[in-house]
């Protein structure tokens, strides 16, 4: 696949599907004209809210842009939603003095949504309605990049921009209280983020729309007249620390710094951005360095208005931002001085250490294989984008491809080629190219003859130079994608565009990540030419280098080992190549839309889906989309079965479609398989009815059945760093489900082949369907996705209707708890995320209709037990149980009303919509009004209420399960990497938890609980 950044495309909340980037019009395909510019197509906005005409848009774009410079050098974009006056809004009322402190800043949890978990039971997620925390246009958001970075870090206080980025949020002149903006926001449903980068750094907000003014002015402060509290120094090197300890398990953070240090002495590239407590604090103590004094000097010299760019998006009038803007961010400060500057510093890896093999150690059980190049900076060709056009190549997964010949071989799982333009990959100086490919073991021993099929085939691009039809084909996919573009979040949005305002001239700014504007055979010919065997370096990973590595790099700890390529191979790469016949350039994509006509309505239009086809063997759900008018669909399809290769013989057949933004997902659960497509309708059946072919005739070739089941089951598992908690906990909440583990031992336990296909035969006789259509199709076109299902597949009906969730054990009264250790594949994963002292997060439950209340931590495990943690979570109970009491009817009604907007936020896209509608299809409940119903309940909702309901289940009726995880110890890693799944370690309570009753054996204890009856939540 080839590697991006981008965020902009296919914005849905089933992040599934083609990850590709955005494009630019081909000859034949013009998504947008210098005519067609961002004041013209005012949508209803009328005459006085004009836009800026040279910024060019896309025409499904309803937005209004303007761009302004003040007088004090800040350039600003103003971002207008405004559609007509909005419906009475209610007047801020609210204190705008020292309001509660509160620690954490934690977004809504959506740790287990059925998508990434792979499964559609919607046993257990975060139910508001909308799955994420102000996800619609009625959010105002704003971002601000400052042209400064890592790069710029003093050599004697490593880590300083990035502490810096912390600092200044801590209080201001005007608004001094500390954690006053982060109050401010959470009181307004807002929230706020911020990340330094090597030469950028990016602060980024939203809040509703009412409090946006006042947010914007809290905000600005932190650029005009920051207090950065000197008594909050140590604790913020605390934070700064624990984002380093939170990276260092990360191998992707661990690769950038041993690849960081093969850069030339003094370029900045080789400086430890990242800082910790040993940079920003002991050693500046030991110097007897004032970092206070630093930290002050820094900000007055690199935070200055004439290298800032800000975005702001709001649903008012251009006029209204411009007037906002001009008022409270000309008071920033503009020293005068220059913008740092370090092109001048190209080359940084023109190093004898650089043309090396590198062994690496990985955190995670997997082999990877990374070539890379750096190369001269390429951003100045951003109108060619010549990395792009070569990764969609290298990436490329269809017949002929790098990846097609290395899966056929058993060597490879996955492949990804590109630049992903943060800045460690693009800057001033240099632009990274990287190839890497996830081997299995056979792919592992042939490592040097997978690098050889890389240099094939970068040697047949070179010889058949850049092609024409590959380059307008590209065109035309990603024209299509920005054409039809639909809307993302605003905070995602003002963050991707402040920082293409540093990077692209103003008319660009809308389209210069995402289009592909002109062919240059010459600029993509001088790119691929660097790509050679001489000036690459190999960083090859694997758990198996264990114990040969003596080198460590210096602040992430990796170990690793260096030494010369093989004579041998680097003479066959460099000398006269031969090419491989197995290798060629892909054909010409048949997925590619062309029609791209609304389809006209040929049955009423219904606000939420209806039942368009109903028997004994499925039934579909239908709804035309008429609100965002785009010419793209949705599908689902919930099937009875489980299927384990169906993705890796799809894989290939279905890339092409993949590349021309059409999506896919198989996602098999403990009830069915959802089989889901999104993308534009006009070529979405090709790819269902590809997807039913290939179940219909299922296959598995000896070769794909040894390896790919087993190898990709334990690959899937090591990203996934909620499952052990996650896992345990409905292992003993739902009767008879099955754990990660014992899924595992049956994949291990004699699997045949045979086996396998037996089961598929049996399970294709007898089924169920039931789907949802949903976009740009007539009723009529729906049915026939059906349809092509029962014709294709020759099933008969279920005997029984199969309950679609689990029933779910009733917990005894008292508290219960389970503590185990994992071991090496999940636990590097799980530890991973659990040193960020940020993951703190209450949440309600929905498991299996049985719903619930929960406390998650994930805590620095160097710092804090996780005995102290639940002892720590009870203090904060009792309090909170203490501050609700004392909660007036005001406050308790201000609460109320923020949540009641949050949930009444429209949709952005088509995709939350569908995403809502699918999570009533796939549990039988479909209550596709259920938001309207929670909106109502809330307003009918009283304060005793609240109290009555949190005291009844603190007193003597709680029946409460915690489930500690604690990193085990690593054993001896033998046989396959992919071979060990973590084992539980069931471990007692400690004194500290005295009053819980422990589980040692999870059957022994369920086993004679009383289950609840399904239940679905239908009122």
């Amino acid at each position: 696949m080839p590697q991006t950044n981008k965020s902009r495309n296919a914005p849905t909340s089933d992040s599934w599907g083609s990850s590709v980037q955005g494009g630019a019009s081909a000859k034949d395909t013009e998504p947008v004209s210098r005519r067609e510019t961002a004041g013209e197509e005012g949508g209803g906005e009328g005459e006085d809210n004009v836009g800026d005409s040279e910024i060019i848009k896309s025409p499904s774009d309803p937005k209004q842009y303007r761009y302004i410079e003040l007088d004090n050098g800040l350039r600003a974009l103003l971002i207008s939603d405004y559609s007509g006056p909005a419906e009475g809004e209610d007047s801020d009322e609210d204190d705008e003095g020292e309001e509660e402190e509160e620690e954490d800043e934690s977004g809504e949890e959506t740790e287990e949504d059925d998508e990434d978990r792979g499964s559609d039971d919607d046993e257990d997620y975060d139910h508001d309605g909308k799955n994420k925390k102000g996800n619609a246009e009625k959010q105002s958001a704003a971002a601000l990049c400052v042209g400064v970075g890592s790069f710029s870090d003093p050599s004697d206080l490593p880590g300083l921009a990035h502490f810096l980025e912390h600092m200044v949020f801590l209080g201001s002149e005007k608004y001094p209280s500390e954690n006053g903006f982060d109050s401010f926001l959470k009181k307004h449903g807002g929230s706020n983020n911020a990340t330094t980068d090597c030469e950028r750094t990016i602060f980024q907000f939203d809040v509703q729309r009412k409090s946006f003014k006042e947010a914007l002015d809290r905000w600005a402060q932190f650029f005009i007249c920051p207090l950065m509290i000197r008594d909050a120094i140590d604790r913020e090197v605390e934070a700064v620390d624990s984002e380093y300890q939170l990276a260092k398990p990360s191998d992707s953070s661990r690769k950038e710094m041993l690849f960081g240090s093969l850069a030339k002495p003094g370029h900045p590239m080789g400086n430890f951005c990242w800082g910790n407590a040993q940079t920003l604090k002991q050693e500046p103590k030991k110097k007897k360095i004032n970092v206070y004094k630093r930290l002050r000097a820094f900000w007055k010299k690199h935070y200055s208005a004439h290298y800032m760019t800000l975005a702001v998006q709001s649903k008012e009038k251009l006029d209204t931002l411009e007037e906002w803007v001009r008022e409270i961010f000309s008071k920033v400060p503009n020293n005068g001085l220059p913008k740092p500057d370090f092109s001048d510093m190209p080359d940084p890896f023109e190093t004898p250490a650089f043309n090396k093999l590198y062994r690496v150690v990985p955190v995670r059980k997997v082999h990877a294989l990374n070539i890379t190049w750096a190369l001269p900076p390429q951003e100045k060709h951003y109108r060619v984008k010549p990395l792009h056009y070569i990764s969609w190549l290298i990436g490329h997964e269809g017949t002929g491809s790098i990846l097609s010949v290395l899966r056929k071989k058993c060597w490879a799982l996955t492949l990804f080629g590109g630049n992903s333009e943060s800045g460690f990959d693009q800057n001033t100086t240099y632009s990274i190219f990287s190839i890497s490919i996830t081997l299995t073991d056979e792919g592992f021993q042939n490592f040097y003859e997978v690098t050889h099929l890389v240099f094939q085939y970068l040697k047949m691009l070179q010889t058949l130079g850049p092609q024409q039809r590959i380059y307008e084909e590209i065109q035309r996919i990603e024209a299509n994608e920005f054409h039809y573009q639909e809307q993302v979040d605003p905070i995602e949005y003002v963050d991707d565009i402040c920082e293409n305002m540093q990077r692209f001239p103003k008319e660009d700014f809308l389209t210069g990540d995402q289009l592909m504007f002109e062919f240059s055979p010459e600029v993509i010919s001088a790119a691929l030419s660097l790509l050679t065997p001489e000036k690459a370096n190999l960083m090859l990973l694997s758990p198996e280098h264990e114990g040969q590595c003596p080198l460590r790099e210096k602040w992430f700890d990796t170990q690793y080992s260096v030494e010369d390529i093989q004579q041998e191979w680097m003479e066959r790469w460099t000398g006269s190549l031969e090419l491989n016949s197995d290798l060629h350039l892909p054909a010409e994509n048949k997925f590619i839309a062309t029609d791209f006509t609304l389809k006209p309505s040929d049955c009423p239009d219904t606000e939420f889906p209806v039942r368009i086809a109903d028997s004994d063997r499925g039934c579909l759900w239908y709804k035309k989309d008429n609100k965002f008018k785009i010419p793209k669909g949705k599908l689902v399809v919930l099937f009875d079965l489980l299927v384990n290769i169906l993705g890796h013989n799809l894989a290939e057949p279905a890339y092409e479609a993949e590349v021309a933004q059409l999506g896919y997902k198989l996602a098999a659960g403990e009830h069915g398989l959802a089989i889901k497509v999104k993308g534009f309708n006009h070529k979405l059946p090709l790819l269902f009815h590809l997807i039913i072919d290939h179940l219909a005739d299922f296959s598995a070739s000896p070769n794909v059945f040894i390896v790919y089941p087993f190898v990709s089951f334990c690959f899937s598992l090591l990203p996934s760093e909620s499952l052990p908690s996650l896992d345990v906990r409905l292992l003993i909440l739902e009767h008879s489900r099955w754990s990660m583990v014992e899924k595992y031992q049956a994949l291990t336990a004699g699997l045949t082949i045979d086996k396998l296909m037996e089961f598929c035969r049996s399970f294709r006789t007898e089924l169920y369907t039931e789907g949802l259509v949903q976009g740009n199709f007539s009723s009529a076109e729906s049915v026939q996705f059906l349809q092509y299902v029962t014709d294709k597949l020759q099933f008969s009906k279920l005997p029984a209707e199969v309950p679609v969730i689990f029933r779910v054990v009733e917990l005894p009264l008292k508290h219960h708890i389970f503590i185990f250790s994992v071991l090496p594949l999940i636990s590097a994963a799980f530890f991973h995320v659990s040193l960020c002292r940020y993951h703190v997060y209450p949440t309600c439950r929905n498991t299996s209709g049985v719903l619930g209340f929960s406390v998650t931590v994930a805590t620095q495990a160097t710092k804090f037990n996780t005995e102290l943690v639940e002892l720590k979570i009870e203090e904060f109970l009792a309090s909170f149980g203490e501050t609700l009491n004392a909660l007036t009817e005001e406050a308790f009604n201000t609460q109320v009303t923020a949540l009641v907007k949050l949930k009444e936020c429209e949709d952005t896209h088509l995709g939350e919509e569908v995403h809502r509608n699918w999570a009533e299809v796939v549990t039988q409940q479909y209550v596709f009004d259920r938001l309207y119903r929670e909106i109502e309940a809330l307003k009918q909702m009283t304060r005793a209420e609240l109290v009555s309901w949190f005291q009844e289940h603190r007193g003597q009726n709680c029946r409460k399960l915690s489930v500690h995880v604690k990193e085990g110890e690593k054993g001896d890693i033998t046989g396959s990497t992919y071979g060990e799944v973590s084992k539980l370690t069931f471990l007692p309570t400690s004194p500290k938890m005295a009053g819980a009753v422990a589980i040692m054996d999870i059957p022994a204890f369920t086993k004679d609980l009383p289950l609840f009856p399904y239940h679905k939540i239908l009122e």
